[in-house]
This record gives C-alpha cells, structure tokens and sequence, in this order.
C-alpha cells in the first residue's frame, strides 16, 4: 500500500490555508493538517475557519479544486489555563471538511489534570468522529514514551491514540526498540523530520529553537528515522519540518517540496535495503 504524506502546519508556518493546500498539493502530498487553534504566540497570524464562514468555504473550495484531504488540525492542548469546550467549533468545522484526526499535546505535569481533560478532549473528539493523536514533547507536560502511553492507558478511550514526532522521540531517548514493543493499533500518524544527533539540556535555547525553526530533512541530519520508521505501522506521515533557513531560501513551496522528496527517498532507501537483505538470507 502506497503511504500516504501530510503537509504539516509548523512546515510552512503562516502560510494561509488555502496556500498551504494549494502547496501541499502541487508538491504531490495527499493531505494538509492545518491549525484552527491559536497557540496564543505573538505575532500569530489567526486561521480560525470555524469562527470566518468565508475562510471555511474557501478551505473547503480549495481542497475539492486541489484534489487533496484535510488530515488533521491542531493543537487541542491540556493545560490549566485552557479549556477543552472551547475546542468544540475548531473540532466540528474540520470534521465538516473531512478531517479524520486532532493533534493533542499535554501541557501540565498534574497527572490526574491531564487524565481528567485529555479524557474530556477524546470524548468531545469522539461526537465528531475524530482520533486524538496524544504527542509526547521533550519540553511539555508529558515528555516520553512512558508518560504518554500511561495517559493513554488511565484514560482508555478508543479513539485516543500515540502519535511519535521522530525529533522529540530522539531528544527523549526513545529507541526503535522501545517503539517495538508498543501495541501497533496504539500508533496513530507520525511527525517525521531529521535532526542533530546531539541531544541539548531542556535549559538549552537549542532544545526549542530547533524544534521551532530548526529541522532537518529526511537523510540529512542524525536520527534513526529507519529504525523508528520500521518500529512503527505504515501510517501517515505528516511531514512536521519547519526549517527558517531553508524557507527562506527556497521558498514555503520549494522547502514543501523538499520535505517530501528527501522523506519518499528515504523510504525508498530503506525498500532498496530490505530487498538486499531478503536476497541475502
């Protein structure tokens, strides 16, 4: 089966919707995941197309003129200051538009807080008939692997799931073998980008900034996207890179483009080496 790629928001931040769509089809991806909810950041350009009926339809006009899905929105976050009922509209819009998935992320380091409103997330999620992704990242509320499947344990709701961004799971010290031993229906889509092989201090402005603005392109940083990639089903990979540099350089569609040829040849790469070895044995 032919895996399928997502154009990721934070790839080609601030790019208007219909832009990214637009991008993200011509690039030759197969969905957008966009962002409806405010991260609340300075500066931040606003895409609420649950509050602007004319932005909705516009998104919705695009993706039927451009051939390509709506994968997932994000960021429906846990934290004590954030409320999970103010994700209602965000949540039924992008279900209106087709979208099958949320992306979640814990913000707290309260567990019984973050059992108690990521269960209410999933089950608002649940009446839109949405999967919510849970992301572990190194300088959150829930940091690993080990915390996000205990909330996904405590909670027990069906349509939760893991979702592993391959730079986080490196700087926390995830392995291929630590993935391989996780329940494969627990994997929702993936994050993938590459990386330094260095793993900086929380304190380290390094930690967030390349995280932020910093990443790599498949094949060309340190990590072992192979290893984490055949741990893990063949679920969707929404490409989550964002790169100032290369942006600035090539260009939201050029660095679009770019992600995903580097991500289709590592792909084929690893293809190639499987075949080599079954040849071998």
């Amino acid at each position: 089966m032919k895996r399928k790629f997502s154009l990721a928001y934070l790839t080609i931040p601030g790019t208007h919707p219909v832009d990214q769509i637009r991008i993200a089809a011509e690039a030759g991806y197969d969905f957008v995941s966009l962002r409806p909810i405010p991260m609340h950041l300075p500066n931040e350009p606003l895409f609420q197309f649950d509050l602007d009926r004319k932005l909705f339809k516009d998104i919705r006009d695009a993706l039927e003129q451009n051939d390509i899905k709506l994968m997932d929105i994000e960021l429906a976050r846990v934290r004590e200051d954030l409320k999970v009922e103010d994700y209602e509209s965000a949540f039924a819009a992008a279900a209106e538009l087709g979208a099958t998935d949320v992306l979640s992320s814990i913000w707290t380091k309260d567990k019984e807080l973050a059992f108690k409103e990521f269960a209410k997330i999933c089950d608002l999620a649940a009446k839109y008939n949405l999967k919510v992704n849970l992301e572990f990242v190194t300088f959150s509320g829930v940091t690993d692997l080990t915390g996000a499947l205990e909330v996904l344990d405590k909670v027990g709701r069906p349509n939760a799931y893991l979702m592993v961004d391959t730079l986080h799971a490196h700087r926390s010290r995830v392995s291929p073998e630590d993935l391989a031993k996780v329940d494969r229906n627990k994997f929702g889509f993936i994050h993938l980008c590459d990386g330094p092989g260095e793993i900086p201090s929380l304190e380290d402005p390094s930690m967030i900034g390349v995280a932020r603005e910093g990443r790599l392109y498949a094949g060309e940083g340190e990590i072992d996207l192979k290893g984490m990639l055949l741990a893990m089903p063949d679920n969707p990979i929404s490409i989550e890179l964002p790169n100032s540099k290369e942006m600035k350089e090539r260009g939201a569609a050029g660095h679009a483009t770019r992600c995903l040829i580097t991500a289709k040849e590592l792909l084929v790469n690893m293809a190639k080496e499987e075949d080599i070895e079954c040849q071998s044995v």
